[in-house]
C-alpha cells in the first residue's frame, strides 16, 4: 500500500528535531491520507460528491475519479508492523538500561559499529550522571570514577556536560571549576576545549543580547580564571567588553564577574584591575545609569574595601591541584579560528577501536594506579576472584608499610594541622563552636600539644586578652586527663621560656591560665615549678606571676585563695638521690630554706598587694633565729654526749689519771686566768680605741673650721 502523507508534514532526513519527532509527523501523514480515502470511498458509494480541500492530496481525487479501491487496507487485515525508530546525528533514541545490557551481551564483535553505538550511549550516560552528582563532599571520590572513564573519546561529552550543569545550577560553579581543573591537570586538551566553547558561547550570547548566558558563562570563565585554567587576559578582555559602552544590563554582569574574579586579578594583576575600578567609578559618576546598578557598582566598591572577603578566588575544600601541575591556556576573546568541534558530540565509528581503549588503559593505570584497573579485571572475573586479590593487596601494602617506614622530615602534616586549627579558631563564633570543629579535626593520639599550643598562640597575639580563650581551654581540660596533662606542659614550657614574650603576650597568656587555674580546670601542681627567690626569677618571670596571681586574686577572692596556698594535701613526690621525698607544691612559693630567700618572697607579695599570702612567712621568718639557735644546742648536746662517753672510757684504762688530773687542773686554772687577763685587756683596749677616735673626730673639726675662709659678708660684719 503506498503511504500518502501531507504536504505540510514531510520533512527531510537532516531535521534536527530527532528521528522521533518525523515519525510522529510521518504518523499524523498516514492517518489525513486514510481519512481522505475513507471519505472518498463513503462519496463513491453513497453517490454524494464533496468538494475536496485544496490543500489536501490530489492522489485522493484520482483515486476517487478512477473508482480503484485496490489500495485501500482492508479492516480485517493484520495491522502494520510498527517501525523502528532511525537512529539520529545525536546518538539515537532512548534505550532503557536493560535493554542495553541485553544488547550488549548479545554483541560480541567489538569492532562492530553496533558494539561501539552501544558502548557510547553507556559512556555519555555515565558522564552526564557523575558530572551531576558531583559536590565539594564527594568530589574527590568523583575524580576517579570520571578518569575510569575514556574522557579521550569523551571530552566533547565531557564539556557539553559540564557546560549545561553549570548553567542549571550557577551556585554549583566553583565545583566544576575545581572538577575541570584536575581533568585540565591530566589531560589539557580538554581544558582548552571547554575554555574554546566557552568563549565562542560568550561571542554568541553577547552579540544575541542574551543576559542569562552572559552571566552563566562568565561565572563559569571567571571560576577557571581562579582556577588558572584560563588566563587572566581572558577576564580583563570580557570587562573592557562590558564597560566599553556601558549599559544596565553590561553594568550589571561586569559587577558580577568582577565579584568573582576580583581577589585573583588583585594579586596577578593590580594595575590592571585599578583601571577597570576606574572606569567603574566614571561610569558611576556619569549617572547614566539606573539607580539599582550605580547600587550595584557601589557595593562592588565595598566589597573591594573589604578585600573580597566574602569572594575568596578557591575555597580551601577546592584547592585540589598544585600551582605547579595546572596549565594555563592563553585563549583570548578575540582570537580567530577557534575550534569548538561539535563533531565530538556525535557517535562516530572508529576502525581501532581496541587499540584506542589499549592506550587509555595505560593512561588510566598512570594516572589511577595499579589497584583501579586490577579491580576492573576482577569485576570481570567474578566477585570471589576480586575478593580474593584485594585481601592480598591489603596483606602486602602492610607489609611494605611494616618494612618501609617514610620518616617527613618537612613536617608537612604538621604544618597543615596547625592552619586548619588556626582557621577553626579564627572562624568560629563562640567557643562551643571552636571546640565541636576542632573534635571534628581528628586530631591523633599524641598531637593534643599541638591543638593546645594553637590555642595559646592564637592568646597571646590578640591586642588584648579575648575570655573566649580561657573558655575554650577550660571546656578541653574537663574532656580527658590527656588533654589537662598537656596545658600542664604547656605551662612548664611558657613559663621556661616566658624571657621571650614581649608585654602584651605576657599578661595574655598570664590571663589565660589565671582563667584555666581559678575554674580548677588545670591542675595546681604546676606551681612545683616555680622557684620565687632572687636567683630563680627574671623580670619577665615575676610580672608573669604578679599578673597570674592578681588575676587568681579577682577571680576567686583573697580568703579563697589563701586557703588553696595553705592546702596540706597539695603534695608531690620529688626524686631525690635515687628514692622519692613528699614536699608540697607551693614550697617554692614561700621559700624557707634561707632567710634571705623568705624575706624576698615577703616583699614581692607585698609589693603586688598581697602581703596577707605571707602570713606564715613572717611568723618562720621572726622565728628564725630561735629556730637556729635550738637547732645549735641540740648539735651541741649531741657532741658533748659523745664526748662524755669518750672520758669515762679513758679514765677505766689508765691508773694514773690523778697525777695527770692534778696537772690539767692546774693547767686549766692558768688558762682561765689567762683568758680573764686577755678579755680585759681586750676590753681595754676597745675603750681606747673609742676615745681616740673621739678625740681625733674633735680635732679634725677644729682643723676644719681653722682652714674655712670666711666670706666676704662676715669680713664687712667683723669690720
Amino acid at each position: 500500500m503506498k503511504r500518502i502523507r501531507r504536504r505540510g508534514s514531510q520533512s527531510s532526513d537532516t531535521d534536527s528535531d530527532g528521528g522521533r519527532h518525523r515519525e510522529y509527523r510521518d504518523l499524523d501523514g498516514e492517518a489525513a491520507a486514510v481519512g481522505m480515502e475513507q471519505e472518498a470511498l463513503v462519496a463513491a458509494t453513497t453517490g454524494t460528491t464533496k468538494p475536496i480541500n485544496k490543500t489536501k492530496d490530489p492522489r485522493a481525487a484520482r483515486i476517487v475519479a478512477a473508482g480503484d479501491y485496490s489500495e485501500f487496507p482492508d479492516a480485517h487485515a493484520a495491522p502494520p508492523k510498527p517501525r523502528v525508530p532511525r537512529q539520529t546525528p545525536a546518538g539515537g533514541a532512548y534505550m532503557p538500561p536493560a535493554r542495553l545490557r541485553a544488547m550488549l551481551k548479545h554483541v560480541t564483535d567489538k569492532d562492530s559499529e553496533e558494539y561501539q553505538r552501544i558502548t557510547w550511549e553507556a559512556l555519555k550516560k555515565s558522564v552526564n550522571g557523575l558530572v551531576n552528582k558531583v559536590n565539594t563532599g564527594n568530589i574527590k571520590l568523583i575524580v576517579p570514577e570520571l578518569f575510569s572513564e575514556n574522557l579521550i573519546r569523551a571530552r566533547g561529552l565531557l564539556c557539553r556536560s559540564l557546560m549545561k550543569a553549570q548553567a542549571a545550577a550557577l551556585p554549583f560553579t566553583p565545583v566544576y571549576a575545581a572538577l575541570v581543573a584536575i581533568v585540565n591537570s591530566k589531560f589539557p586538551q580538554i581544558g582548552e576545549l571547554l575554555v574554546t566553547r566557552l568563549v565562542t558561547q560568550y561571542r554568541r550570547a553577547y552579540r544575541r543580547n542574551d543576559k542569562t548566558v552572559c552571566i552563566a558563562v562568565s561565572k563559569f570563565v571567571a571560576h577557571l580564571v581562579n582556577q588558572k585554567v584560563a588566563h587572566e587576559i581572558l577576564a580583563l578582555q570580557i570587562l573592557t567588553l562590558l564597560l566599553e559602552r556601558p549599559t544596565d544590563d553590561s553594568v550589571e554582569v561586569a559587577v558580577g564577574f568582577m565579584r568573582e574574579v576580583g581577589a585573583y586579578l588583585t594579586d596577578v594583576s593590580s594595575r590592571a584591575t585599578n583601571a577597570i575600578f576606574e572606569r567603574f567609578r566614571t561610569i558611576l559618576h556619569e549617572g547614566s545609569i539606573d539607580k539599582r546598578t550605580q547600587y550595584m557598582v557601589e557595593v562592588l566598591f565595598q566589597v573591594r574595601k573589604e578585600k573580597f572577603k566574602e569572594n575568596v578566588p578557591v575555597h580551601t575544600d577546592l584547592e585540589l591541584v598544585e600551582d605547579e601541575d595546572q596549565i594555563t591556556h592563553p585563549i583570548s576573546l578575540d582570537d580567530d579560528g577557534l575550534q569548538v568541534e561539535e563533531g565530538l558530540n556525535v557517535f562516530k565509528f572508529d576502525p581501532d577501536y581496541e587499540a584506542n581503549e589499549k592506550k587509555y588503559t595505560e593512561i588510566k593505570r598512570e594516572i589511577l594506579g595499579d589497584s583501579d584497573e586490577d579491580g576492573e579485571d576482577d569485576d570481570e572475573d567474578g566477585d570471589n576472584d576480586d575478593e580474593g586479590e584485594e585481601e592480598d593487596a591489603a596483606e602486602a601494602m602492610k607489609k611494605a608499610r611494616e618494612q618501609i617506614q617514610i620518616q617527613d622530615e618537612t613536617n608537612t602534616s604538621l604544618i597543615n594541622l596547625r592552619r586548619g586549627i588556626y582557621l577553626t579558631i579564627m572562624s568560629s563564633l563562640n567557643f562551643e563552636e571552636c571546640a565541636h570543629k576542632l573534635m571534628k579535626l581528628g586530631v591523633k593520639e599524641g598531637q593534643e600539644i599541638e591543638v593546645c599550643n594553637m590555642i595559646i598562640e592564637c592568646c597571646s597575639q590578640e591586642r588584648t586578652y579575648v575570655n573566649f580563650y580561657g573558655l575554650l581551654g577550660e571546656r578541653f581540660c574537663r574532656l580527658n586527663a590527656a588533654w589537662q596533662q598537656a596545658f600542664a606542659a604547656c605551662y612548664e614550657e611558657v613559663y621556661k621560656t616566658i624571657h621571650r614574650y614581649e608585654t602584651n603576650r605576657l599578661r595574655n597568656v598570664a590571663k589565660f591560665f589565671a582563667h584555666c587555674l581559678a575554674t580548677d580546670a588545670l591542675t595546681w601542681n604546676v606551681f612545683a615549678l616555680v622557684r620565687l627567690t632572687e636567683t630563680d626569677t627574671t623580670s619577665a618571670s615575676r610580672i608573669f606571676l604578679k599578673i597570674l596571681f592578681e588575676e587568681l586574686n579577682s577571680s576567686m577572692g583573697l580568703k579563697k585563695l589563701k586557703e588553696r596556698l595553705a592546702d596540706p594535701d597539695m603534695v608531690i613526690s620529688v626524686d631525690v638521690g635515687g628514692r622519692l621525698v613528699n614536699r608540697g607544691v607551693f614550697d617554692g612559693l614561700f621559700p624557707k630554706d634561707n632567710p634571705r630567700n623568705t624575706r624576698f618572697a615577703i616583699n614581692y607579695f607585698t609589693s603586688i598587694h598581697l602581703g596577707a599570702l605571707t602570713t606564715d612567712l613572717r611568723e618562720h621568718l621572726k622565728n628564725a633565729p630561735k629556730l637556729i639557735m635550738q637547732q645549735t644546742q641540740e648539735v651541741d648536746s649531741s657532741d658533748s654526749d659523745s664526748s662524755d662517753s669518750d672520758s669515762d672510757s679513758d679514765s677505766d684504762s689508765d691508773s694514773s689519771s690523778g697525777s695527770n688530773s692534778d696537772s690539767s687542773d692546774s693547767g686549766s686554772s692558768g688558762s682561765k686566768s689567762n683568758a680573764s687577763s686577755i678579755s680585759k685587756s681586750s676590753d681595754n683596749s676597745r675603750r681606747s680605741r673609742g676615745s681616740s677616735r673621739k678625740n681625733s673626730r674633735k680635732d679634725f673639726d677644729k682643723s676644719r673650721s681653722k682652714k674655712r675662709r670666711r666670706s666676704p659678708s662676715e669680713e664687712r660684719r667683723s669690720k
